[in-house]
């Protein structure tokens, strides 16, 4: 018989192994305890939503629509259904759905995967995972500002460096179309130096020609009409609103008036974190208000601000600075020798659990379940604080042997302690604060008695 041909992941989506969960758990949860400091919700939104909604919202004519998404026929009743692209789009249409700002503004939370269709490269995948937020309802230029202070302070949390604030005001439609209407004239007279896309884009979305990286077009595009220079008396109020709260928050920027956002929802303020440390693939982190979206789904007209944030850039930003990926530890390690000892220590893991200590129980393998020096040796590539270990002699004292695994050899304790008193012995060493070391940090705010 044949070797069965092995069966490998889709080219752009990844597997998150377990060498890289202590990262992300650290981006999830400093990100998560951030969000609800600033008051903001989580909304979960499904996977795969109707084609329309990423088509309305984004815009027919954007690389993302056109070219980037997984959409499929549903075999089972025709719909048209598409693997969303992004994260703003379904949380609006959850918020119409659900009427969830009857009672006022909102201010939500997501993450997620998303899916696009393009050439996988380092940070940037096909299957690809988003933190975002949304705050809906808001109309100043206050919540504009506490975004960008949001996410700064993710970034200083994380002790992330050398990432720059890029602003820049892109008005309202009626500004833009009077600057669009300039700026095709401006680029047509210098048509001979646009390349193929741009000259695809020229007459359907050419504030994105702006954005382009081609070398050859930036003396160009340098000299193009400026978007800033269209606005009116309000957006302009609205962006020196935003740059006065920045101002005094000692917040650092570049107005950048070439950033434009490759959505067609956007208005008024548009921002990016960027960073040189991850290639050309630089923008960790970029977002705006989209004051039109709402409206344009059918609802009352409503203003929101949001941003999004590429996990992978982050987690690889983390570890080109040096972030250590420090493996998942627990608090204790059961090491056992014998059915009865077994037995013994597989009930002893599940009370010590209730009291809230993590608790690794060595389990057989298929060469056996090994000797009690093997058995010690994963107990110390644990991390574990302690090793609990039992055998023919710990059953016949009725006590088991509690082991401190972490500091210096000499410094390290061993312990007989009667099977009734384990787990308070453990609870009171570990919380009690007599095991110390970077190899033993434990959240003890979920320890309790039973």
């Amino acid at each position: 018989m044949s070797k069965p041909e092995k069966i490998v992941a889709i080219k752009g989506m990844n597997d998150i192994l377990p060498q890289d969960a202590a990262l992300w758990e650290l981006f999830e949860n400093t990100t998560e305890t951030i969000l609800k400091s600033y008051g903001y919700q989580k909304i979960v939104t499904p996977i795969v939503e109707q084609t329309g909604l990423f088509a309305r919202a984004i815009g027919a004519v954007t690389d993302i629509v056109e070219k980037e998404m997984y959409s499929f026929e549903d075999s089972m009743n025709g719909d048209q259904l598409t693997l969303r692209p992004e994260g703003t789009a379904s949380v609006v249409r959850a918020v119409l759905e659900h009427n969830l700002v009857y009672d006022g503004p909102r201010r939500l939370w997501y993450k997620g995967p998303m899916f696009r269709h393009e050439r996988p490269q380092r940070g940037r995948y096909r299957q690809f995972f988003q933190f975002g937020a949304e705050a809906i309802g808001f109309s100043g230029p206050d919540i504009d500002a506490e975004m960008i202070m949001m996410s700064r302070r993710l970034w200083d949390d994380l002790g992330l460096q050398n990432i720059r604030l890029e602003l820049n005001s892109i008005g309202n439609a009626e500004e833009r179309n009077r600057h669009r209407a300039d700026l095709i004239v401006y680029l047509e007279q210098h048509e001979d130096i646009l390349d193929a896309e741009a000259k695809r884009r020229l007459h359907s979305n050419p504030l994105r020609i702006l954005d382009t990286k081609n070398p050859a077009m930036q003396e160009m595009v340098n000299a193009a009409p400026r978007l800033l220079d269209y606005l009116g008396e309000e957006s302009l109020a609205h962006f020196n609103g935003v740059k006065a709260l920045l101002d005094k928050n000692a917040v650092q920027y570049t107005v950048n008036p070439r950033l434009v956002r490759g959505l067609d929802y956007y208005n008024r303020t548009v921002f990016e974190w960027v960073t040189d440390e991850l290639g050309a693939q630089g923008t960790i982190c970029a977002g705006g208000r989209y004051d039109p979206l709402i409206e344009t789904f059918g609802g009352k007209p409503t203003p929101a601000v949001g941003f999004a944030m590429g996990m992978e850039r982050i987690i690889e930003l983390m570890k080109s600075l040096g972030e250590p990926a420090e493996p998942n530890v627990c608090d204790v390690y059961m090491v056992h020798q014998g059915e009865e000892a077994q037995l013994q220590s597989f009930i002893l893991s599940e009370r010590i659990r209730d009291a809230g200590l993590d608790v690794v129980l060595h389990c057989a393998t298929p060469t056996g379940a090994g000797s009690f020096k093997s058995q010690m040796k994963k107990a110390d590539g644990s991390g574990a604080a302690f090793a609990v270990i039992i055998g023919q002699d710990e059953i016949a004292s009725n006590a088991a042997q509690v082991k401190t695994m972490r500091g210096e050899v000499g410094e390290q304790q061993q312990a007989s302690v009667p099977f009734e008193e384990v787990v308070d012995y453990l609870v009171d060493q570990i919380v009690g604060g007599h095991v110390h070391g970077p190899d033993c940090d434990h959240d003890h705010d979920h320890v309790h008695r039973h």
